[in-house]
């Protein structure tokens, strides 16, 4: 309803599931009108980008890149409207005109790593703002590509003191600039066009949050005091579990783990500990059906699994992902329960603390959540050649998603016109 409501000419999503894209957005098509889609080619959860062809002509293939999805857009004329009347562009709105064969927009759909990963966060922006560039001036043959047409939208993963936003809105970022406690670049990274505008930050708005800025889009249960333990100085560069939650896990651990484990040294000693059968059963309660997660993988390494390529000698012929065997769960393999424990640990230190919490309450032990965090990890940056004109807030204060909101993200919406 509210993607009706906004009538937007392009709307980029992120974190849509392959197998079930068809099915969860038909309505896009079917009900909205948006008969074009571009859906990133690889990946368990990825961008997606719609728009409507009588408004916008796709020119070349869409590019895929490290989870950034760039389309470039010719504008097409519509009856009655005057060539040289401004246009639009956004990720939840606008409205189009056409100016000619060179009036080309750009649209970087961005689904950014998340966690510890700000120097892939940097390189992402790096080469998805690149790859706009050489579109522009390569293949599209723009008189002036440095000043191309370029929205940049989608999930940055990080808030403002993040490298890949300092690299936006600033123009460069060096080895002097710092993330997590790594530097995010080995050497000076340049923007090959100038920094970008935050559309959401140019515009005149009557306070909606304590600073007077953007409202926070990611509005989501406050964890981190939760989960962590807050003794360690390095809570979030190297976390570890809270003595609560580490009893939580092996409660969970112990109600699954039907398995006898048999002590070597004395026969007389035996403990519970999760089998294949086990395994599969918690997995296929956390996430539907064993092969699918990172929990999965990570058990399956934990129990033995090794990938056959990277255990042969002849690594002379690289394999082709598509020729690799499937992960699977070892069927004499056994998950004790550190490796149980070290499962979660690997999710909490890639910053999965909303999907750990869904685990611990799907097993019956949820967190006693009563706070809530807020940030600004959705963002829309515009190129110099554009100005934004209008934005529109989703602002909530209450933890999501819930009953107003089906996503733990808020949505982003602008236009923008030609200066």
């Amino acid at each position: 309803q509210r993607i009706g409501l906004i009538n937007a000419d392009v709307v980029c999503i992120q974190e849509v599931s392959p197998l079930s894209f068809s099915q969860d957005f038909a309505f896009m098509t079917n009900e909205l009108g948006y008969d074009g889609v571009e859906l990133f080619r690889k990946g368990r959860f990825r961008p997606a980008t719609f728009w409507r062809k009588d408004k916008l002509e796709l020119v070349g293939t869409a590019m895929h890149k490290d989870r950034t999805l760039l389309t470039s857009f010719r504008r097409l004329q519509e009856d009655g409207v005057d060539d040289d009347d401004d246009g639009c562009v956004a990720e939840l709105d606008g409205e189009f005109t056409s100016e000619g064969p060179e009036d080309y927009w750009h649209v970087l759909n961005c689904h950014l790593q998340a966690g510890k990963q700000g120097g892939r966060r940097v390189r992402q922006i790096v080469e998805g703002v690149t790859a706009a560039f050489k579109t522009a001036k390569n293949k599209l043959k723009e008189p002036n590509p440095e000043n191309l047409k370029l929205i940049v939208c989608g999930d940055f993963n990080g808030d403002q003191e993040c490298g890949a936003v300092h690299f936006l809105e600033h123009g460069s970022i060096g080895p002097d600039f710092i993330e997590d406690g790594e530097a995010v670049s080995s050497k000076e990274k340049v923007l090959p066009i100038p920094p970008l505008l935050d559309a959401t930050m140019a515009v005149n708005r009557d306070s909606v949050n304590d600073n007077g800025g953007p409202p926070n889009t990611l509005v989501v249960p406050e964890l981190i005091s939760i989960m962590t333990d807050m003794k360690e100085d390095t809570a979030y560069i190297n976390p570890q579990f809270s003595q609560d939650v580490l009893h939580r896990l092996e409660r969970i651990y112990d109600n699954f783990a039907t398995s006898v484990e048999n002590n070597q040294s004395d026969s007389n000693n035996t403990k519970k500990v999760m089998g294949k059968s086990d395994v599969e059963q918690w997995l296929t309660i956390i996430n539907q059906r064993v092969g699918r997660g990172s929990e999965f993988r990570t058990a399956a390494k934990f129990m033995g699994w090794v990938d056959p390529a990277a255990s042969s000698d002849d690594d002379s012929k690289p394999v082709d992902k598509s020729e690799r065997p499937p992960i699977t769960i070892p069927d004499e393999g056994v998950l004790s329960l550190e490796s149980f424990i070290g499962v979660y640990l690997d999710e909490l230190r890639q910053g999965k603390f909303w999907g750990i919490a869904w685990d611990l309450a799907t097993l019956g032990e949820p967190l006693p959540v009563t706070k809530v965090f807020g940030a600004r990890y959705d963002r829309m940056y515009c190129s110099s050649s554009l100005r934004p004109v209008a934005v529109l807030d989703t602002v909530s204060d209450a933890a999501c998603p819930n009953g107003m909101e089906p996503s733990d993200h808020l949505p982003v919406c602008a236009s923008f016109v030609r200066k």
